[in-house]
C-alpha cells in the first residue's frame, strides 16, 4: 500500500507552510532522510526529509500552496511493492467497462477552485494546470479569467503577482501587528557628529582586523542602554492574562532588506556583547537572511527592533511594531545640515529617529524620554562607555 507522507510537526509553534519548491517528482526513488520538499513557515525556508524510502506515486500539492501540518505532501510505493492495477469488473457475460472516470477525460481541481470558477462564470474546460498531476489551481484560474476579460475593474494591461511567499507572511504579520497594537510614532534628530568621527578613526585600523564598523552597532548598543531605564519598551503584553511582561534581557531584532522582503533576525543578550561582537554578528545573520539560510530560531525572540531605512536614503517614517513587541526604532539617513552648536552656526551630522510605540502599554512621556535617552547616547558615545557594565 502506498504510504502517504505529511507535514510533520516543525517546532516553534508553526501549524502551515508554503510549498516553495519540490526537490523530487514523481517516479523518483528516495531515501529515508532524504530532503523532499523545501517550505517557508513564518519566514524561514526549510528542507523536510521523507521518514520512508520508495518511489514517488504522487505529489499532493504544488509550489506555492500552503499545506498544513497532518496534511499529506506526497505518496510513496515503498520498496518491494508496486501499484496494483484497478481489478476489471467481470459477469457471467463477460467483462463490464471500467468506471467512467476512467476512461473520460477529466478536469482536475479543488472544490475551492471550481467554487471560484462558478462564481465568476468560468469554465474549467480548456485551462491548463500547472498543479500536481495537471490540476488547475486557484493561479491558473485567474490568470485565465484575466485573458478572457472576466476581471472586469482592470481599464487596461496589467500582471497578475501571487501573494504568496515570503510577502504573504510579512503581510500577514503587519496586519497582525496592527490589529493588535496601539500605535503612536514619536520622532527627533540627532547630532551624531562626534559618533561619524569616532567611528572614522576606528575604522582604519579595524578594517586591518577584517572588521567594517558601521554605526548600526552603536545604535542598537545605545537603545540597549536606554532600555534598562524604561523597561516598559522592551515588553510584550499577555492578552489573555491582561498583564506586561517585562523582558530582563535585551534581544533586539533588526530588518534586514532581501530580494524577497523583509527578514528581522534577532541578536540576542546584546547587554553582554561588545560593539565590535554587534558588528561581526550583525554581518553573519545579515547575510544568512539574503540567502535565506538564516533559521527560524534566530528570527524568534525579540524584545525589541530596529530598523535601518536610511540606508536607502530615507529621513523619517512610521515603522511597524514587530508584534508581539511593543516598541520599534526607526533609523533615518544622516545628512549634513546647519546646527546651533554653543550659540553659533555650524554643519552637523544629523540622524532622524522615529519610535513606534504601543500606546496601551505606555505613554507619550516614557517614550519621549526614552528617545531623548538614545540620543544623548549617539551624541555623546563616550557615554555608552561609561555606563557599560
Amino acid at each position: 500500500m502506498p504510504f502517504d507522507f505529511t507535514l510533520p510537526d516543525l517546532g516553534e509553534g508553526i501549524t502551515e507552510a508554503e510549498i516553495r519548491k519540490w526537490l523530487v517528482k514523481v517516479g523518483d526513488t528516495v531515501q529515508e532522510h532524504q530532503p523532499v520538499v523545501e517550505v517557508e513557515t513564518d519566514k524561514a525556508v526549510v528542507e523536510v526529509p521523507t521518514t520512508r524510502s520508495g518511489k514517488v506515486l504522487s505529489l499532493a500539492r504544488g509550489e506555492g500552496e500552503t499545506v498544513s501540518v497532518g496534511e499529506t505532501l506526497l505518496s510513496i510505493v515503498e520498496e518491494g511493492e508496486e501499484e496494483k492495477p484497478k481489478p476489471r469488473s467481470v459477469s457471467v457475460v463477460g467483462e463490464l467497462p471500467e468506471a467512467v472516470e476512467d476512461t473520460l477525460p477529466q478536469v482536475l481541481a479543488t472544490p475551492a477552485v471550481r467554487a471560484l470558477a462558478r462564481e465568476k462564470g468560468i469554465s474549467l474546460e480548456g485551462i491548463p494546470g500547472t498543479g500536481p498531476r495537471g490540476s488547475i489551481t486557484r493561479e491558473d484560474l485567474l490568470s485565465a479569467s484575466l485573458k478572457r476579460g472576466a476581471v472586469g475593474d482592470e481599464a487596461g494591461e496589467v500582471e497578475r503577482i501571487p501573494f504568496r511567499g515570503l510577502r504573504r507572511t510579512i503581510a500577514r504579520n503587519l496586519l497582525k501587528s496592527h490589529q493588535m497594537t496601539v500605535c503612536v510614532t514619536g520622532m527627533e534628530e540627532v547630532d551624531v557628529t562626534e559618533l561619524w568621527n569616532l567611528r572614522v578613526r576606528e575604522n582604519t585600523g579595524l578594517d586591518a582586523r577584517g572588521i567594517h564598523l558601521t554605526y548600526f552597532p552603536f545604535i542598537i548598543k545605545a537603545v540597549q542602554h536606554a532600555l534598562r531605564e524604561h523597561p516598559l519598551l522592551n515588553a510584550s503584553v499577555d492578552e489573555e492574562g491582561e498583564a506586561i511582561i517585562l523582558k530582563k534581557y535585551c534581544n533586539i531584532g533588526f530588518a534586514v532588506d532581501t530580494a524577497e522582503g523583509l527578514i528581522v533576525p534577532v541578536l540576542r543578550d546584546v547587554e553582554k556583547k561588545s560593539i565590535i561582537d554587534l558588528a561581526g554578528e550583525l554581518h553573519e545573520l545579515s547575510e544568512r537572511a539574503r540567502e535565506r539560510t538564516i533559521t527560524l530560531a534566530e528570527m524568534k525572540g525579540s524584545s525589541f527592533t530596529v530598523s535601518n531605512f536610511g540606508q536607502f536614503g530615507g529621513g523619517f517614517a512610521t515603522p511597524i511594531i514587530n508584534y508581539p513587541d511593543v516598541a520599534i526604532l526607526g533609523c533615518g539617513r544622516i545628512t549634513d545640515k546647519p546646527w546651533v552648536v554653543k550659540g553659533e552656526i555650524a554643519i552637523r551630522k544629523i540622524l532622524p529617529l522615529s519610535l513606534t510605540f504601543d500606546h496601551r502599554v505606555t505613554d507619550g512621556g516614557d517614550a519621549t524620554r526614552f528617545l531623548s535617552r538614545v540620543a544623548s547616547f549617539l551624541e555623546d558615545p563616550a557615554l555608552l562607555f561609561i555606563e557599560s557594565i
